[in-house]
């Protein structure tokens, strides 16, 4: 079965430790998770960002309503974390390169943010939540971006 990710980049004016600063922080992270929440309650991500730590999507009761867990961390380079929703029942079996998986890549006090998520090949109608995914990204990185770049000055 091929395999399905969202795949996409985004250049920041801003050094990677600012861009990965909005990407942890829950200050940050709240303004660009409400993305996912189609219209739902707004919620952040809460985490240690420590290889194998939880990582908790809390609404604003602090409810979980994704959990997963850290499966690579550099940190201002690379960080990737598994994603379940926890009102599935079932979860699919997931691999090292599962989840969502940050990238940053400085050069010149400018960060290439490269996002990847996935594999939703292993969910039922895979390519439509890939897609949905993809829809969202598109107006997280530039949120991404512009937090970044305003924290720079």
């Amino acid at each position: 079965m091929t395999k399905l990710f969202v795949d996409k980049a985004i250049e920041i004016n801003a050094p990677a430790a600012m861009v990965w600063d909005v990407l942890t922080l829950s200050e940050y992270n709240g303004q660009w998770a409400v993305e996912f929440s189609s219209g739902g309650p707004q919620f952040h991500l809460e985490s240690t960002w420590e290889l194998g730590s939880p990582v908790y999507w809390k609404g604003q009761d602090g409810t979980v309503i994704v959990e997963g867990n850290v499966t690579a961390v550099e940190r201002n380079k690379l960080l990737r974390f598994t994603v379940f929703d926890v009102r599935m029942e079932e979860r699919p079996a997931v691999t090292d390169e599962d989840g969502i998986t940050f990238q940053l890549a400085e050069e010149e006090e400018k960060t290439t943010l490269h996002i990847l998520q996935g594999d939703f090949s292993a969910m039922t109608d895979g390519a439509k939540y890939r897609d949905a995914s993809a829809e969202i990204w598109d107006k997280v990185l530039p949120k991404v971006k512009r937090m970044a770049e305003e924290m720079r000055g």
